[in-house]
């Protein structure tokens, strides 16, 4: 008969973690978070600004700025660079259009050897299906309240 260890009670737990978990310098991490997150933003407006003075509607130019910033986190990622920044930049990288850009393309680089669609497709969808999921249901039911509001 195997023999099972006791679980820990949550205090014990607690006590576990706390000795084990590595004390971070959040003095140090927060500012280099603020630059790096700010600095994607600003990267982004950049863009964004470089295509108004081209005579692009904002609406657009914003659209172009996500996909520029998409594909400017994909290719890094896939480098190998994305990492080294978010090492440094930490939370400052997960601003929401790279940092899930960067997390699906992350799973389909780690995924690369098991094949195109086996590996990479089925990992892109891991991470992205929940967030397509998640967008598309509550685009329905905001649109169906939406719909709702009007004719009441």
């Amino acid at each position: 008969m195997p023999i099972h260890p006791r679980q820990p009670s949550p205090k014990e737990y607690s006590k576990l973690v706390q000795a084990a978990s590595r004390k971070t310098k959040w003095y140090c991490n927060l500012p280099k978070a603020f630059i790096i997150g700010g600095t994607i933003c600003l990267i982004g407006e950049g863009i964004t600004q470089f295509l108004m003075a081209y005579h692009i509607p904002k609406e657009e130019a914003g659209t172009w700025t996500s996909v520029v910033l998409v594909f400017l986190s994909a290719l890094l990622t896939g480098l190998g660079l994305y990492e080294k920044i978010a090492k440094h930049g930490g939370a400052g990288t997960l601003v929401p259009i790279t940092g899930f850009a960067n997390a699906v393309s992350s799973a389909a680089v780690e995924a690369k050897t098991e094949g195109f669609i086996l590996g990479v497709g089925t990992k892109i969808f891991t991470i992205a299906g929940p967030v397509i999921l998640y967008g598309t249901t509550a685009s329905v039911i905001y649109g169906l309240l939406y719909w709702l509001a009007e004719k009441l």
